[in-house]
This record gives structure tokens, C-alpha cells and sequence, in this order.
């Protein structure tokens, strides 16, 4: 039985996907809907479910260099996968911590493992951030999206100088520690550990053999996704600019970032039509296309996220529960 303040949570985000859904529906005609994805071209389609997964691959090989040089973590691909599987099923994107457990048991540390998955984050957040700032200066953003979007990009602006920081002077964070927290032992042990985790993981960050590679994965992340947006557009018979691509996986990374049920149900249909009207598209042919490119995302990479947690011989509830087991012990 979750705790509490996990319960509340949790119905949060039903209650917001659920609002989301309720809203979208009432607007279109669902027969509209159902006439749009009937005319669905399951070619491009496909080939935008292998560009989805081309990109968790590449994504995967990003995170082997974010990894301290040595470290040599595997099962990467898998963890992934295993880590989409669980935010898709499972509450309060569990699936994160699902992730982090998989690749801790081939031999990484939990805590730097944690850290790693720390600037991923920041590095998408970046990406988003940036195509973000390309659409305020190329597009009317509503009044409505440019304080969250701001908001976004502070919060992400700040963790990003945060971790640049903490990896140009790690010893100069830990003294500045040292003085803010000395009068508080524990407290100041606590963030000493957490600071020695984060710097941890920006080993991987400081190695200059491991800037190329991560440079260029985290572009070519970004650009295939773009293609798979654009090739399921064109599946769903909207003939629209590259630019409206970037729009949709920018509002995706605003929309995401709201409390949901699992599989961002909902979140994802309103940031796609929100983005999608930017460019004149019908509320009913957006909300159909939603509706089309969130399924080629979610049942092909659960599937494939099923068949590696096999592999692994662990159950998802397992890996949750071990992750947060983990979790909850001291850093070191």
C-alpha cells in the first residue's frame, strides 16, 4: 500500500491525464477521430516506430560515456527499454528508478548510476530548452505557454550551471558545504555524500574522449526523433513543415513534465495539439494524430520492454521495489 503522500500523487496524476483526455474528447466528434486514423499510412508509420527505437538505442550509447571512463557499464540498451516499460505501467515514473536498478546490477554503482541519469536529464532539458528558444523566435507562442516554458528554461538554466560547477570545481563545492552547513553534522554529511555522487557522475562529463561522443549522440537523439515525428505526420496525412516536428517534441517535453497517470496519457495529447495548432491544424486532426503517435511509441517499446525484462529474469515489481530500496540508503 503506497504511503500517503504517494497515494495523493498518484491520483493527481489520474486525476490531470483523465481531465486532459476528457477535455480533448469532448471537443472533437469521435466518429471524426475514428474516420481520420482509419485513412492511417501504416508504412510511414512503421517507420516511425523504428526511428523511436533507433533513438532509445542511440540514447543508450550516449549513457555509456556519461559513465566514469573505466566503468564500463553494459545491459545499457535493456535498462532503457526496461525503464520505458515501467514509466509506461507503473505510477509516479517509477520506471526511472526501474532503469537505474537494471543497470546497477550489471556491475555500476547505484548512486552513480543515479548521478549519470542526473545529467541525461539536464541534457534533454537542454535540447528542449533550445528548441523552445527556436520557436519563441520563429513562432507566436500563446500567452498561456510562454511563462511555463520560461519557467522551464530557468529551472534547466540552473541545473545546468549547478552541475557545470560542481564538475569544473568539485573541491570548492564540498568547502563551500563545509561553510554553509558545519553548525548541522548530519545535514552536512548528507550533502558532502550527494556532492561526492554527483561528481562521480560527471566523471564521464570531465573525460575529453567522451565530449565527442556524447556531443554527437545527444544531436542525433534529437534529430531522429524529429524524423519520427515528421514521418508519423506524414502517416497521418499532414503535410507539414520540419518545423512543426520540433514543436511537438518541445511541447512533449513541456507537457511531460506535468503530474500524469502512466504513459503520460492525456499530457501527451494536449501538448500535440497545442503545438500542432500553432501550425492551423483542425482540433480533430491533431487529437487523431495524438492519439496515432503516442500508440506507435507506447505498445511497441512496452512489447520490446516485456520481452528484455524476460531476459533479465526480473519482474517489474521486483526491480521497483529493489530500486527503491536502494534509494533510500545513504549515497557513498
Amino acid at each position: 500500500m503506497p504511503s500517503p503522500g504517494r497515494l495523493a500523487k498518484i491520483i493527481l496524476g489520474v486525476a490531470v491525464s483523465g481531465a486532459l483526455l476528457a477535455y480533448l474528447f469532448w471537443s472533437v466528434d469521435p466518429h471524426d477521430v475514428a474516420a481520420r486514423l482509419a485513412t492511417t499510412n501504416w508504412i510511414l508509420l512503421a517507420g516511425s516506430v523504428v526511428l523511436n527505437l533507433f533513438s532509445v538505442w542511440i540514447r543508450a550509447w550516449r549513457w555509456y560515456y556519461l559513465f566514469p571512463p573505466g566503468a564500463r557499464p553494459s545491459h545499457l540498451f535493456s535498462a532503457v527499454m526496461i525503464g520505458y516499460l515501467g514509466n509506461n505501467l507503473l505510477p509516479l515514473r517509477a520506471g526511472e528508478i526501474v532503469r537505474v536498478y537494471i543497470a546497477s546490477r550489471h556491475g555500476s554503482r547505484f548512486w552513480t548510476t543515479v548521478a549519470t541519469l542526473v545529467v541525461e536529464r539536464v541534457l534533454d532539458g537542454l535540447a528542449v530548452g533550445l528548441m523552445l528558444a527556436a520557436l519563441f523566435l520563429a513562432l507566436p507562442i500563446p500567452r498561456e505557454w510562454r511563462w511555463p516554458a520560461i519557467v522551464f528554461l530557468s529551472v534547466d538554466a540552473g541545473a545546468m550551471i549547478v552541475l557545470a560547477v560542481i564538475a569544473i570545481a568539485p573541491a570548492g563545492c564540498a568547502a563551500a558545504v563545509r561553510a554553509l552547513f558545519r553548525r548541522w553534522a548530519a545535514l552536512e554529511r548528507r550533502m558532502l555524500d550527494v556532492l561526492g555522487v554527483m561528481s562521480e557522475g560527471l566523471r564521464g562529463v570531465r573525460a575529453r574522449r567522451h565530449l565527442f561522443p556524447i556531443a554527437v549522440s545527444s544531436v542525433a537523439i534529437w534529430l531522429v526523433l524529429v524524423l519520427a515525428v515528421w514521418m508519423g505526420l506524414r502517416s497521418a496525412h499532414l503535410e507539414l513543415p520540419l518545423a512543426a516536428s520540433f514543436a511537438v517534441l518541445a511541447f512533449m517535453g513541456l507537457g511531460v513534465s506535468l503530474p500524469s497517470s502512466p504513459g503520460y496519457v492525456g499530457v501527451i495529447q494536449a501538448a500535440t495539439v497545442l503545438a500542432l495548432d500553432l501550425f492551423g491544424v483542425p482540433r480533430t486532426e491533431a487529437f487523431s494524430f495524438s492519439l496515432l503517435f503516442h500508440a506507435a511509441q507506447y505498445f511497441p517499446v512496452t512489447i520490446y520492454g516485456l520481452v528484455l525484462l524476460l531476459v533479465e529474469q526480473v519482474s517489474l515489481s521486483e526491480a521497483a521495489r529493489g530500486g527503491r530500496a536502494a534509494a533510500t540508503s545513504a549515497p557513498r
